[in-house]
């Protein structure tokens, strides 16, 4: 083992390079340090579908968007997808891919919705029952 701890070679005048793995860019680098989405309101956990925004503003690179955002608007136009799928298609950490969708949140690039949760379902055999209950009575 080299003395930065990778086990591979270590390439000279290089921090940022694992010899297994490659060039690395650390997460925070990728979002400016934050660790949180900005102040969107919107809980972005890993179910949670994100799609392209239909009327979302033209932006072009110099909108101060780095190749990550672009990595997931491109993602997103694919199709939507949960922030877990983004973050595998992407290769980034789900962490990052929460604050990067905060941005694109912001700027109005991307939508978020969540999924009904599978208690919250209204079962429609359970409401003929309480009908059928009800007027019993």
């Amino acid at each position: 083992m080299d003395r930065n701890g990778t086990g591979g070679p270590r390439v000279p005048g290089s921090q940022w390079y694992d010899g297994e793995a490659g060039p690395l860019v650390r997460p925070y680098a990728m979002t400016g340090g934050r660790t949180r989405p900005g102040p969107t309101g919107v809980r972005l956990d890993l179910i949670a579908q994100v799609a392209l925004d239909p009327g979302a503003p033209r932006f072009d690179n110099d909108a101060g968007l780095g190749p990550e955002h672009w990595a997931l608007i491109e993602l997103c136009r694919a199709q939507t997808q949960s922030v877990a799928e983004l973050g595998a298609g992407a290769d980034l950490p789900v962490g990052v891919v929460r604050v990067l969708l905060g941005d694109l949140l912001e700027l109005g690039c991307v939508t978020v919705s969540r999924p009904v949760p599978p208690g919250q379902h209204t079962d429609a055999h359970i409401l003929r029952e309480v009908i059928e209950g009800l007027r019993a009575l």
